[in-house]
């Protein structure tokens, strides 16, 4: 991707199934060679990865990604590319890209979030990306939205990653979430409304920005609920009136958003950074 946020290339393949760290490593490696086959050279490769992940994500241990526990997906991408390598939660990633590129630009503060095979989400606040202690701030997929219901991989129950995520809908309706009814796509939404109310009232967000296969995939039942469930619970009278919408990058929103992971390693302006 160009540093004017434009996609020259872009690919993709299904995560291997497979217990094999090296496996999956070797995958990852291939689909690189892939995009930047037609690439005379490049500066540094940027990652978005689920987490959790130790800080810059040196160590990756990603929910939904058994194969990888510990995993030092930096040293060894940058021992296999030469290149430097920066590494930030997928989620995070996304806030970036939409700040930088997208919808984001038009606000200060407003979370971006994943419903896809994992929930998780990216919050800037005051115009910087919050890290958190440990790089992992913006852990929306594990906030409670149900105390009694589903057993989440994270340990936890309730979370709405257990409740809203792919895996979580395939669980309950015995089939892949694209085959899910209206009623269900109403009940993911409004899961993700009642987690992003609690967000939203606890930092004083603007606008909620939201992507991945479950919330593009279920489209106008999925958001409309969200958003009248977010209505429901947002009485406060600086919450009120804040809204979900989709992201403004669509399907290229994630890698945007490890470009500008990417591009903040190396101190380019990328909107949205500290150092911007």
């Amino acid at each position: 991707m160009g540093s004017d946020g434009r996609v020259l290339a872009r690919d993709e393949v299904p995560t291997p199934s497979t217990t094999s760290e090296d496996v999956l490593f070797e995958a990852l490696v291939d689909l690189i060679g892939t995009v930047t086959q037609d690439c005379a050279s490049y500066d540094v490769c940027g990652v978005g990865c689920g987490g959790p992940m130790t800080l810059n994500g040196v160590l990756v241990s990603p929910l939904n990604i058994p194969a990888w526990r510990a995993f030092p997906l930096s040293s060894k991408l940058e021992d296999t590319l030469g290149v430097s390598v920066a590494i930030d939660n997928d989620a995070k990633a996304l806030a970036l890209g939409e700040a930088w590129y997208g919808a984001g630009r038009r606000f200060k503060n407003f979370l971006a979030m994943v419903v896809s095979t994992g929930v998780g989400g990216g919050l800037v606040v005051d115009g910087m990306l919050l890290d958190g202690a440990s790089g992992n701030a913006g852990h929306i997929g594990h906030v409670i939205v149900e105390p009694e219901g589903a057993r989440c991989g994270c340990g936890a129950q309730g979370c709405l990653e257990a409740e809203a995520s792919g895996p979580a809908i395939e669980r309950r309706i015995g089939t892949k979430p694209s085959k899910a009814d209206t009623n269900e796509k109403v009940r993911a939404g409004t899961m993700v409304g009642r987690a992003v109310a609690s967000v939203v009232n606890l930092l004083d967000l603007e606008q909620v920005l939201i992507g991945g296969s479950v919330a593009l995939g279920f489209g106008e039942p999925f958001l409309d609920a969200a958003n009248r469930e977010l209505a429901r619970r947002c009485q406060l009278e600086f919450s009120q009136g804040v809204r979900i919408s989709t992201v403004e990058l669509g399907h290229n929103a994630p890698i945007v958003g490890a470009a500008a992971i990417g591009f903040r390693s190396t101190e380019k302006a990328v909107r949205g950074s500290r150092s911007d």
